[in-house]
């Protein structure tokens, strides 16, 4: 594990800018899926309902999913320990699909995203010190982590969209899924959406309760920013008689695709509508309050909570704390 790190920085820190871009991109990738290799190899990564809990470390991940009515379970998800071979990092990811191939869209994204994430967070780091070291053009010398972040998933999710519409095998024209992402690194959390999926974290108060704090904006299509976005780009909001309060996005001048949200990866026949792949990145600093967070599609979320009503998730979060004995 250790030499495939060293091989990674070194690679990725010694970057030929006379070779190009795809090819600094396609050393990254590389030494990028050979950590993943190595990592499921190790059973620090976990794509299938279980826990991980590597020795010596503190950290605990669990992860369910159940089959709805709907047919195929298009949800999947990701927790990877000791990210890239980081020791305080841990990357955790749900990913839910939707439209006849979005189950296979959701388990691409899934397989995309770590790998991708890595190498670009490395390339970035790499050209942040580059330009601490060098006066160079165009970087930033004063980027916080949080800066580096947004900049790595940016370019993560845009390469994934682009790989995604090239995709022979996955027709994600009119499927698509949602990804909410966190990333742990020592106490900052990172947190990245496209789509409804929500992360909250459940926090303690002054005299001890449980404290629910919701991480994530649902992006639906009525928000104001969303709506005028999409409504900019031609497509259109509103909702179907028999659907009252639930928004979608339409085609100019038709009844489809009627999507309920307004960002997510595939979904190519609404690009020029307004639809888009752009992430939300924020950051939380974690303290001795916070004990603990769930990341839950939209599923899970509008059985316990169909509106945004913080003492149905309250009770959530109580029965998941006291299950889980961290008191």
């Amino acid at each position: 594990m250790e030499n495939l790190l060293a091989l990674f920085d070194a690679l990725m820190r010694n970057i030929s800018l006379m070779k190009g871009e795809n090819w600094r991109s396609d050393v990254g990738r590389e030494a990028a899926e050979s950590l993943a290799k190595e990592a499921r190899g190790n059973n620090l990564m976990l794509t299938s309902p279980g826990i991980i809990n590597s020795r010596g470390s503190s950290n605990f991940a669990s992860v369910f999913s159940k089959k709805g009515k709907k047919g195929v379970n298009q949800d999947c998800f990701i927790v990877w320990e000791e990210f890239g071979c980081q020791e305080d990092m841990t990357f955790c990811g749900i990913f839910d699909g939707h439209g006849l191939w979005g189950h296979h869209v959701a388990k691409r994204v899934r397989k995309l995203m770590p790998s991708l994430l890595l190498c670009h967070w490395q390339e970035t780091l790499a050209l942040a010190s580059l330009a601490q070291d060098f006066d160079m053009m165009g970087l930033d010398r004063n980027l916080c982590p949080l800066d580096i972040w947004r900049q790595s998933y940016l370019k993560t999710c845009a390469a994934i969209d682009e790989e995604l519409e090239q995709h022979a095998d996955v027709d994600s024209f009119r499927s698509g899924t949602t990804a909410l992402t966190i990333v742990r690194q020592g106490e900052l959390i990172i947190i990245a959406n496209v789509g409804d999926s929500r992360a909250v974290l459940g926090t303690t108060s002054d005299d001890g309760s449980l404290v629910a704090v919701q991480l994530t904006v649902d992006f639906k299509p009525n928000l104001p920013q969303e709506a005028e976005r999409i409504t900019k780009s031609r497509g259109q909001v509103y909702c179907l008689q028999d659907e009252p309060g639930v928004y979608r996005v339409w085609m100019p001048n038709t009844k489809t695709p009627g999507l309920a949200i307004s960002r997510a990866f595939g979904d190519y026949c609404m690009k020029d509508f307004g639809v888009i792949s752009v992430p939300e990145v924020t950051q939380r600093n974690i303290t001795s309050r916070d004990q603990f967070a769930i990341l839950a599609t939209d599923g899970v979320c509008l059985s316990l909570f169909p509106v945004p009503n913080f003492t149905s998730t309250h009770y959530f979060l109580k029965s998941v704390w006291q299950s889980l004995d961290f008191k």
